[in-house]
């Protein structure tokens, strides 16, 4: 195994996936903003699921957007 090549690969791979989150959550807000579903000082409980089937791996983390 490379080393280097394995890091940047992972960061390569949490890069996009943060990047996609963000987008994803804020537009995903910003529509339930014009709906009324939300009013703006909501505290949101979030849910994410790490998983590498090949390695047996899944992995939860949980935590929450603050909107004010």
């Amino acid at each position: 195994m490379d080393q280097e090549t394995f890091n940047l690969s992972i960061r390569k791979f949490l890069k996009m996936v943060g990047v996609n989150s963000q987008r994803e959550i804020e537009q995903a807000v910003q529509k339930a903003m014009m709906s009324g579903k939300l009013q703006g000082s909501e505290t949101l409980p979030a849910h994410v699921t790490l998983e590498i089937p090949q390695l047996g791996l899944k992995v939860p983390f949980h935590g929450e957007i603050k909107l004010k």
